[in-house]
């Protein structure tokens, strides 16, 4: 922070997230109109929602419903999550029924490079620790019922294999909640023959799971045990899948969902309440919070404020073309969150240098975010531009940002809300509600379902990417061919991509062109409802770096955890 020319010690999102004064969890209940009796506690500050809230509110008419998302994520950082709760925050401010809807993070960015996913300064969910570490257990009981199907299935194939399963052809993989790529692949049931038929195996990140997907897209507890019976686990001799449902799976798996699949309600370090429910990475998987989540706000608040992971050519896009479609959700406006310099990055400054003034990189790294401009508005969606300010931004720089907004028929405000909380964001919130009275969203998917599978794969890639055009791996085309033959080939497509470019290839920064998306492995996810294809080098299981955040993170003799960030 800096005041009157003098730089001035800022506190540690942590030690923010630990000095707030928490409500009682039934106190930012009631902002919304919800009783004690519809709440299920997790201790003070924590809760579940009940099913039967659900059922009281669901003829309540709709708020109004704000999309979060950013350009494509840089080492610079852009606050996507902290402008979504400063937001939240910000209507708060300024009389507003307002509620805030974001994913759970995961264990493996939280103890790898990414940090916690909590927000930031005065702008962020908390408690901090529980959200970031188990919270409520719903990812816990979401890897339980991904292994539990696992272990049902290899248990089918050694107890005599009645379904015929190919073992070469075993699609289901086990998920662990870490970063940890010698698990990646594996050669499972070594040792003697009762230890199981040995095969190659594999490992995912929990987020990645298709459970987690039919979690958080799941209207209720049938419709998740309808889903989870679609769940494709193999194939057999004859070519054709074997399901969950054919496991006899589906009642202990559902069994282990049961309190997962139910809402969690937190607060922001300024009381707004917040609804924190699943967590899909955005890379590889749809990158949403719950339906179940974001509906029940909808009920509740006048504004609901939402995000999407990564940049909006993974994130929004899926949320756009997955979700909304999926839930009949209709976003009335999108915020696009943007820094100087993360644009300067863009534009091909080293991050050493970013807290320079550099209008020549700006000027070339801002077509990144008129871009994810031009993308939100293929949607037929108002967008707003939520600039982060930093103290080294140059009046010059600003200045060049909003006139680049301003000639691309967008709206655009300062955010200061890791520093100020709500009263930094009140600009932005404001210029958020004109924009919604002002503009109506006509919001429409970029592609039907009802295309081939190739062709809403290119849509993607040639609309939201800027690709010239799809290259396909042999065993992409043939996997394709093989889907729409067994009759999935009228689904919407999940792409899974590096965040960090709009194509394929990490280090294309900017607004690359001139490139094609290589399609590498594609698959059904049945039950989620989507054929996810797999693009360039991304992995479903990441690694830890040379020096993860895990070695900065302890518990003192109090109980007192540091170093989560």
């Amino acid at each position: 922070m800096k005041k009157d020319g003098v730089y001035l010690f800022m506190k540690t999102d942590i030690e923010i997230a630990q000095e707030a004064e928490m409500l009682h969890i039934r106190d930012v209940a009631d902002k919304l109109n919800i009783s004690e009796d519809e709440l299920e506690f997790y201790g003070k500050y924590k809760a579940k929602l009940s099913d039967g809230l659900w059922e009281r509110v669901k003829d309540n008419k709709d708020g109004k419903l704000i999309l979060v998302t950013a350009i494509n994520p840089t080492p610079a950082g852009e606050g996507k999550t902290t402008t979504t709760v400063g937001i939240g925050e910000a209507m708060a401010k300024l009389g507003k029924k307002a509620a805030i809807a974001l994913r759970e993070p995961s264990l493996g960015p939280c103890f790898g490079i990414k940090g916690g996913a909590a927000g930031g300064g005065y702008a962020q969910v908390v408690p901090m620790e529980d959200l970031n570490l188990h919270f409520t257990g719903d990812f816990h009981a979401i890897t339980s019922a991904n292994n539990l199907l696992a272990a049902m299935l290899d248990n089918h194939i050694q107890q005599g294999n009645s379904l015929r399963i190919d073992t070469n052809q075993v699609v289901w993989k086990r998920c662990v909640d870490m970063n940890d790529r010698v698990l990646r692949n594996i050669v499972a049931g070594l040792g003697r023959p009762a230890d199981g038929v040995v095969r190659e195996d594999h490992f995912i990140i929990t987020v990645a799971s298709e459970i987690m997907a039919i979690l958080c897209l799941a209207e209720n507890i049938k419709d998740l045990k309808e889903r989870l019976g679609r769940i494709i686990v193999a194939y057999n001799y004859d070519g054709e899948p074997v399901t969950a449902k054919q496991l006899n799976a589906i009642g202990a798996m559902a069994a282990l969902l049961k309190d997962a699949i139910k809402p969690n309600l937190i607060q922001t370090v300024e009381n707004t309440p917040a609804f924190v429910h699943g967590g899909p990475f955005a890379n590889i998987a749809h990158g949403c919070n719950s339906v179940r989540a974001t509906k029940t706000a909808l009920k509740l608040a006048d504004y609901v404020i939402t995000e999407a992971g990564f940049g909006a050519d993974l994130g929004a896009e899926k949320f756009l073309d997955i979700k909304c479609r999926m839930a009949g959700l209709k976003p009335d406006a999108a915020v696009l969150v943007a820094t100087v310099r993360a644009l300067k990055y863009n534009g091909g400054v080293p991050k050493d240098q970013l807290g320079e003034e550099n209008i020549a990189a700006l000027e070339r790294g801002i077509a990144n975010l008129g871009k994810h401009i031009e993308n939100i508005a293929k949607y037929k969606i108002p967008c707003v531009v939520a600039l982060n300010r930093f103290v080294t931004d140059t009046e010059a720089e600003l200045a060049l940002v909003r006139r680049y907004c301003e000639e691309n028929g967008c709206e655009l405000a300062l955010s200061e809300v890791w520093e100020h909380g709500g009263n930094g964001g009140t600009e932005l919130a404001e210029k958020i509600i004109k924009t919604i009275e002002t503009k109506e969203s006509h919001y429409a998917p970029i592609y039907s379902t009802e295309l081939p599978i190739k062709e809403k794969i290119e849509t993607i890639a040639r609309e939201i990417y800027g690709a010239d055009g799809v290259t396909y791996d042999a065993a992409a085309s043939k996997a394709i061919e093989r889907l729409e033959k067994l009759g999935y080939g009228n689904l919407p497509v999940c792409m899974a991509k590096n965040q960090y470019s709009l194509s394929d290839d990490a280090t294309k920064l900017g607004r690359p062109s001139g490139f094609n998306i290589n399609i590498r492995e594609a698959y059904v996810s049945a039950g989620a409802g989507f054929v996810v294809a797999i693009t360039g080098t991304v992995m479903t299981m990441p690694g830890l770096p040379l020096h993860p955040a895990a070695e900065r993170i302890d518990v003192d003799d109090n109980g007192v955890i540091t170093g989560l960030s």
